[in-house]
């Protein structure tokens, strides 16, 4: 669906807001770390290593505004997963079209060593906060600007609000992941139980 580019970018985007953001995560409240070593040690373990080295490059050093730049724009994406999902798309432009413009999101062509010539995207300035943000809106932009905004998602579990990009064969994924899957499975399976029990009474 996505080239590996954009998945990497897709993929960034879910654990940014999935970890930035306050909410409900497999059942229990979620508050995201404020700031601090917290923030800036779950930002770091949100971005992807990258690079066609083994293993690959970790991610850039953040310092405090990178680490302020993502987690904006992590609550900004939230915004863009909710109104996709409830297929409000013309709320999901928006947003994303705020976020293109105050990255200077913009195109260019990359190639790493011994590799294809490939579109990347790059923000206004190279610092990892505006750079990551940008790549983010970009490859959300392309998503919700086709056929494939429906690939994203907000769980459909209980007390769980958790993102994701679908990347299923059929898109009919529900779930942020298989905890939760298997959380919603249990639940059913206890209600058939009850449900039959009280039936031989």
């Amino acid at each position: 669906m996505f080239d590996s580019h954009v998945t990497l970018l897709l993929d960034a985007a879910v654990s940014l807001v999935n970890a930035l953001t306050d909410g409900q995560r497999r059942g229990k409240p979620y508050t995201a770390p404020r700031g601090g070593d917290d923030l800036t040690s779950a930002v770091a373990a949100a971005l992807p290593s990258t690079g066609t080295s083994s293993p690959p490059a970790p991610p850039a050093p953040l310092d405090p505004e990178d680490v302020e730049c993502l987690a904006r724009t992590a609550r900004e994406m939230r915004h863009v997963f909710e109104a996709a999902a409830s297929g409000d798309l013309d709320a999901a432009a928006d947003t994303l079209n705020g976020l293109l413009r105050s990255t200077g999101a913009r195109p260019q062509l990359d190639r790493a060593p011994g590799e294809p010539w490939q579109v990347h995207f790059h923000g206004s300035e190279d610092s990892p906060g505006v750079g990551w943000s940008a790549g983010c809106a970009a490859g959300l932009a392309l998503a919700a600007g086709s056929d494939l905004a429906g690939r994203l998602g907000v769980c459909q579990a209980p007390r769980c609000d958790r993102v994701f990009t679908d990347t299923s064969r059929n898109g009919t994924r529900q779930f942020c992941s298989t905890a939760c899957q298997s959380r919603v499975k249990a639940a059913a399976h206890r209600a058939r139980r009850t449900a039959a029990d009280s039936g031989k009474d």
